[in-house]
């Protein structure tokens, strides 16, 4: 039997020496028979391109932003203006009555003041540049359950309660960096940078009865009434629909949104002392907050009509659209399998020099043109059957698409599609799980949404010869089939 064994292993190790002899010329054909030999082929194909505006894009960033800037390499502005909504817990509870120490003339409790705080983890551009906003009162919330586009504008929409009716409408200046407050405050460990709207004038609720500042209001709603400060629902509807942060003036910065957060200060008394205490309410992914955004349309369309490149510009900007060959690739190949697909698109260098330049796309996705509103609104994730995701190679330059052949077969199968053979290039924003741990620790994409921040690129192509795009495509045919 060892004799048998030993034997058996320097058979093996003949074929394996005579396998590993063997030229890339019977690649594909040493397992089966030589009547079913696979057959590979290569061969390019131009890509042609263009510019195409975006448009409005549905609106599902988890970040807000506000503020104004100026892209210095298109000249284009670009403008976030922020609507955001509170939410309250089911177990939210304020001090007794009793405890409540803040009080005016008549004895009735009061807040000593209150607040919004939007805050920010990162921004675009200069923190000292002087901006202006104005704080509007919502008269009704955004409502949940409808897809809301970049466009989507709360004062054009009605949603806004008119100053004249005691709406709030509060205006300041502002810069990133707040000089309003105290260094010693500002250079805490623990501090966090954020845009501060105070609401200490009076306020007048749509019943006609009017306070001191609006946290009384509020104190005063829940003494009345502490259920609906329990039902995210009821709050919203029946207390504070939100508010809509406008940009007025100003251009130079533009803040991430990380939080929005209400805030309520008063006077409370706890074992015998009195101290002075807060209560806040914070924007949470249970409640909406949209950004909308403007853009410079008329400049838009310029840059999408020149030449010699296309552009990737985001929020709600410019995107490229591709034109793939397929009726090149498929001539001569109806027999043929599609094994590879694989497109490489080059990024140009910014030809001008700012300190507040707009960041490059890091992902992208390409999607059929046909489907591109479909797939954002349905929350699809790329397949790599018909849309695929790219991210930015530093080290090249560049975007690579390994295999698309998926959508070369989509679209030579059906040709009666409107928008055959093209293809649009997005950026995107990515949201992640992490599985696992060691060395099967893995990365899950969980949502893809339009990346509205700022953002702006070139890419080669959109020439009349077509050659700065290349498809390289691999072909497979079994010989005798």
């Amino acid at each position: 039997m060892k004799r048998k064994f030993i034997a058996a292993c320097m058979l093996a190790a003949c074929i394996g020496m005579v396998s590993c002899d063997d030229t890339t010329d019977t690649l594909g054909g040493s397992l089966i028979d030589n009547g079913d030999k696979l057959s590979i082929k290569a061969d390019t194909f131009s890509v042609a391109s263009e510019t195409m505006v975006a448009g409005s894009v549905i609106a599902r960033s988890a970040t807000g932003y506000l503020g104004r800037m100026i892209d210095p390499e298109t000249n284009t502005t670009v403008t976030g203006n922020l609507m955001s909504q509170f939410h309250v817990l089911s177990n939210f509870e304020l001090p007794a009555k009793d405890s409540i120490m803040s009080r005016d003339i008549n004895n009735e409790i009061i807040a000593d003041s209150c607040d919004i705080r939007l805050y920010y983890s990162t921004y675009y551009g200069d923190s000292l540049s002087q901006m202006k906003l104005t704080a509007y009162e919502l008269s009704k919330p955004v409502e949940e359950g409808t897809t809301y586009y970049s466009n989507f504008d709360p004062e054009a929409q009605g949603y806004i309660r008119p100053a004249a009716q005691g709406g709030i409408t509060e205006k300041r200046s502002f810069t990133l960096t707040d000089y309003t407050e105290a260094d010693s405050i500002r250079n805490r460990r623990n501090y966090n940078r954020n845009i501060i709207v105070r609401l200490n004038n009076k306020y007048k609720d749509k019943s006609g009865v009017t306070y001191n500042n609006y946290g009384t209001y509020l104190l005063r709603k829940y003494q009345q009434n502490p259920a609906a400060f329990r039902n995210p629902y009821r709050f919203l509807h029946e207390i504070c629909p939100g508010f809509y942060f406008k940009i007025d003036g100003g251009s130079g910065s533009m803040a991430h949104i990380q939080v929005a957060q209400l805030n309520i200060y008063f006077k409370n008394k706890q074992n015998g002392k009195v101290s002075e205490i807060s209560t806040n309410f914070v924007s949470t992914e249970e409640v909406l907050q949209l950004t909308n955004f403007s853009n410079d349309n008329t400049k838009l369309q310029q840059l999408a009509s020149e030449s010699g490149h296309t552009y990737l510009k985001t929020p709600a900007g410019l995107f490229t659209k591709l034109t793939l060959p397929v009726s090149d690739i498929m001539a001569g190949h109806t027999n043929d399998s599609i094994n590879s697909a694989k497109v490489v698109l080059y990024r140009e260098n910014n030809s001008t020099t700012s300190d507040y330049q707009f960041g490059i796309p890091q992902n992208v996705v390409m999607v059929a043109a046909d489907s591109l509103q479909s797939f954002f609104a349905n929350n699809r994730l790329p397949d790599n059957k018909t849309s695929f995701l790219a991210s930015y190679n530093k080290t090249t330059n560049s975007y690579v698409f390994n295999n698309i052949s998926g959508i070369i077969n989509l679209f030579s199968r059906n040709t009666s599609m409107p928008a055959w053979g093209k293809v649009v290039i997005v950026p995107v924003e990515l949201q992640t799980v992490t599985q696992g741990s060691g060395s099967s620790q893995k990365t899950i994409i969980t949502k893809v949404s339009h990346d509205m921040g700022l953002s702006s690129t070139k890419l080669l192509g959109n020439t009349s010869t077509g050659k700065n795009i290349q498809i390289s495509i691999i072909y497979g045919k079994f010989n005798g089939r």
